[in-house]
């Protein structure tokens, strides 16, 4: 098949990419580079089967494709903050245009949603029947509501134009290809930790996040796709095993064997106390389940941030 996929030399997109030629389809990879970076697919630009294209989804995009990843969006807060009007237009912008796109080549459609479509949730850990807890003005609202709406959208085109749609939550994920200033928890801890720098902890470190390794989360995106045309999502993907921020931090200081100390910061506004998937409804429909335990995981990523620092 013809593959698109916006957002294709971001973290996520790149590792998404590589398994799609690698299974020896067509794919074309979508992006502004805002966030994603030619680094990341610089390996597959000599493959035929790969095709790199700069384009910013909130203009329409006209190409032929059998189906459509869209994974376009910056996804951590330092980047979606940094231009909030940008981020919400990319996510409900793009989201019409990939969806315009998909209606007229009658492609089946992925969308990359998120577990902030929770936002600090009041009910634990978040199936996806629970409609969620969003400040919708507050600084993450860009991304949050973004996201939300685009769900709206995905669900409107299914049920007006019986557009083939597939929706996937994704929560906290991690691995090679994360950009070391992107602000999220693991790719700061780790590039403290190698820096000898002071691990900056927000709040008490008590509230907790699920971290699911790059390889599972693209295997799940994967057979989300592939299912059958009525399983339409939401669906999470994410790893349901919860760890504090504090015990992240001492793990990834004894697998870094560095000296830096923890620091602890006052909490960013609007920021979810506890994250943790409820992933029945992925191991019931996609027969999905992670497999990477976090310390596997955090070693190819400590190895990766070692050869890019």
């Amino acid at each position: 098949m013809k593959i698109l996929v916006t957002g294709g030399a971001g973290f996520i997109g790149s590792h998404l990419c590589e398994k799609l030629v690698n299974a020896e389809h067509v794919v074309l990879c979508v992006d502004n580079y805002f966030t994603g970076s030619k680094d990341n697919i610089v390996h597959l630009l000599r493959n035929p089967l790969f095709e790199a294209m700069r384009h910013d989804v909130t203009f329409p995009l006209y190409v032929e494709v059998d189906r459509i990843f869209n994974l376009a969006c910056p996804a951590s807060p330092i980047h979606y903050q940094f231009d909030p009007v940008q981020t919400t237009k990319t996510s409900v912008h793009g989201a019409i245009n990939m969806l315009g796109l998909a209606k007229r080549v009658k492609a089946r459609i992925l969308q990359a949603s998120t577990s902030e479509v929770y936002g600090d949730p009041e009910v634990h850990p978040q199936p996806e029947a629970y409609w969620g807890r969003v400040n919708p003005i507050g600084p993450r609202a860009c991304y949050d509501e973004g996201k939300r709406c685009a769900e709206t959208l995905f669900f409107d085109y299914h049920r007006q134009h019986r557009l083939e749609i597939k929706v996937a939550r994704i929560f906290n994920t991690y691995g090679p290809r994360m950009l070391p200033d992107d602000g999220r928890v693991v790719s700061n801890f780790v590039v403290q930790a190698l820096r000898g720098q002071d691990i900056t902890i927000y709040g008490e470190g008590t509230q907790t996040r699920s971290f699911c390794y790059i390889d599972d989360l693209v295997d799940g995106l994967l057979k989300l796709m592939d299912s059958p045309a009525e399983i339409t999502g939401p669906v999470n993907l994410g790893n349901p095993v919860e760890f504090t921020m504090r015990e992240l931090a001492e793990i990834i200081l004894k697998l870094t064997a560095s000296r830096s100390k923890l620091v602890f910061l006052p909490l960013p506004q609007d920021d979810p106390r506890q994250r943790q998937p409820d992933i029945s409804l992925a191991r019931s429909s996609l027969g999905w389940a992670p497999s990477v335990p976090l310390e596997e995981g955090l070693k190819h990523t400590i190895a990766y941030f070692r050869s890019v620092l």
